[in-house]
């Protein structure tokens, strides 16, 4: 049976479609035989069978929650709120008694740079200034390790877009790693990255492998009712660590023959929804 499944994005992200991994997923599901319909914003209803919530912003303004919601079928409809702070349990305050590394990161996802992006537009730049600090990051690569809490400067606890928090490495051989685990219903791939640098990520691993996703993780995913999206974490002492979490991944820059069979294996785990 064939579907038409439509994507949701917000209002300025016509000129950014194929910076997303959901546009490779997209060409999965035509390669399939479905029609696949792009909407920006919520000013025009198209008919579908599906559709999948995909606003690139850390707080997901209500109207489109409630355009989803016309749907038989609606996808990532319950992600209103994505900051760190809304799910992580290691972050610290000024006076904490904690003797580790600390972390200092953007709350926002991806740095804020969502935001940054959108602030002319509109409605969003009252949201952008509540949400935002006059300190922030420019990227992921920015964020600062610190060997104890007291030698965090006090400007990180007064903003507002940053979060202060334990760092939890896990390391082996020399390396720290990051696990990646990426999903779309019930199809998933997991992969360990490995770096020099304590923030890993695509630029600075080294090389990376195939790994079974914690099942701990999967258990958030479930709490906090993701249907697509990305889990960065870490076995730090054993024990998983939730890093990040995102609704709108962005593309891979060089897509290799395996990182397109993940692409098609996690494609299809839309199906699932139609069962």
């Amino acid at each position: 049976m064939k579907h038409h499944i439509a994507i949701l994005f917000h209002e300025s992200d016509r000129a950014v479609v194929n910076h997303y991994a959901i546009s490779g997923l997209a060409d999965v599901w035509r390669n399939d035989g479905h029609t696949v319909s792009n909407i920006f914003g919520t000013g025009k209803f198209i008919d579908a069978d599906l559709i999948l919530v995909h606003v690139d912003l850390s707080v997901v303004p209500d109207e489109y929650i409630s355009f989803a919601r016309q749907y038989p079928i609606a996808l990532n409809d319950h992600l209103r709120d994505i900051r760190k702070s809304t799910f992580s349990s290691y972050l610290l305050k000024p006076h904490d008694d904690y003797r580790g590394q600390v972390l200092v990161k953007s709350n926002l996802n991806c740095a804020g740079i969502p935001e940054s992006f959108r602030m002319k537009k509109g409605f969003l730049q009252r949201l952008t200034a509540r949400l935002t600090g006059s300190d922030s990051f420019r990227e992921p690569a920015d964020y600062l390790v610190y060997e104890s809490l007291r030698e965090v400067p006090r400007k990180w606890f007064r903003s507002k877009d940053v979060v202060v928090q334990r760092f939890c490495p896990e390391r082996e051989e020399g390396l720290y790693h990051v696990r990646i685990y990426s999903f779309l219903g019930d199809s998933y791939t997991c992969v360990r990255l490995a770096s020099p640098s304590p923030i890993v990520n695509d630029r600075s691993f080294v090389h990376s492998e195939s790994v079974e996703v914690h099942p701990e993780i999967e258990k958030m995913r479930r709490e906090l009712k993701f249907d697509y999206g990305k889990f960065d974490y870490v076995l730090h002492n054993g024990e998983p660590v939730l890093l990040d979490i995102n609704k709108t991944t962005g593309a891979a820059g060089n897509v290799t023959p395996q990182i397109q069979a993940m692409r098609v294996h996690r494609a299809r785990g839309i199906y699932s929804y139609f069962k």
